[in-house]
């Protein structure tokens, strides 16, 4: 097997656990693989009785200053009290180690379950932790991490899905007609007055842990520059008006123990929404290659995965020309 074209398939247990014990650990037990795609991660034990999440970077995605920010981000929201993960350093202060080929971090494990969408106490909850992360996020800026261009990504995400070579000649015209005209809706978006801060990224449930009333982000691995509804539209799941408000009204009050909502960037939930779908299958083709796809991602390979996701995008479409009433 070509070892540059799946970089973690030399990642056995004996380096993980070299690799943790070359920063002065000794560990116990046989390292567990946690549930990761980009990245690979692992649950570790050491000899007094601490458990770490070991994470092993997909070379070439970040750069060394990329994932430096992700970490000096955390470390700022730990001081702040934020529950969060930030990494281990050692001595010298470091916290992105390198062992053969492999750049990783240590994080302390953060214990939990995924939150309910449909508990009112969960929601405030967890507007609470993030409206305390943004209270951080918008007192500095990323310098090396993405800035979030709805038009840009989005027309990134389709060329790299069509020049694939993936769909069929009907599903490529058919996808390339829906997903020019929203490309060309989302560089029309008016970002005018929008302010953009450093925000998690990817705020959906398997990144939230916790229990009661109490959660914790964890992954900060897409971290970058946006505005603050990033961070929230994914956990405004109902589909009626009364349910809908509902959920906002328990996330907002959570997150404005901390900061103030700019209700003005709820028009940008359809965007994010449609951003997010574009790009979601361009990145399950970027990693077509890598071993652990095939198994997670099966139907990948069904020509009717695609053509539902093709109407799923001229739905998308429909939903952006039509703009929900609540959230005009």
């Amino acid at each position: 097997m070509n070892v540059l074209s799946h970089p973690f398939d030399r990642l056995d247990p004996a380096r993980v656990v070299a690799s943790v014990e070359s920063l002065g650990f000794y560990l116990l037990g046989e390292p567990f693989a946690l549930n990761s795609y980009e990245n690979r991660v692992y649950l570790v034990s050491d000899d007094e009785q601490r458990r770490w999440v070991a994470k092993f970077y997909r070379p070439a995605r970040w750069t060394n200053g990329a994932i430096q920010e992700e970490h000096d981000f955390l470390q700022e929201l730990k001081a702040a009290g934020v529950a969060v993960a930030a990494p281990w350093r050692n001595e010298q202060g470091q916290s992105l180690h390198q062992h053969e080929s492999y750049r990783f971090a240590l994080f302390p494990n953060l214990p939990g379950q995924a939150p309910e969408l449909e508990n009112p106490a969960h929601l405030f909850a967890l507007g609470d932790v993030i409206g305390a992360a943004h209270c951080v996020g918008k007192q500095g800026v990323f310098a090396h991490r993405q800035r979030l261009a709805l038009g840009d990504m989005a027309c990134d995400a389709s060329e790299a899905v069509l020049s694939s070579g993936w769909l069929s000649v009907r599903q490529e015209a058919a996808y390339r007609r829906v997903t020019d005209k929203l490309c060309a809706q989302l560089s029309r978006v008016d970002m005018e007055g929008v302010q953009i801060i450093r925000v998690h990224g990817d705020c959906h449930v398997g990144n939230m842990l916790g229990r009661d009333d109490h959660f914790a982000l964890v992954d900060f691995d897409d971290c970058l520059m946006a505005p603050a509804v990033q961070d929230l539209w994914m956990l405004l799941t109902a589909q009626h008006e009364a349910d809908w408000q509902l959920q906002f009204s328990e996330v907002i009050e959570g997150y404005e123990q901390h900061i103030d909502f700019d209700r003005r960037e709820l028009q940008l939930i359809e965007p994010l929404r449609t951003l997010r779908l574009i790009r979601y299958s361009a990145w399950l083709l970027a990693r077509r290659d890598d071993p652990a796809f095939p198994l997670a991602f099966p139907w990948l390979n069904d020509e009717s995965y695609w053509s539902a996701h093709i109407r799923e995008l001229e739905q998308q479409r429909q939903a952006m020309e039509q703009k929900t009433r609540w959230l005009a």
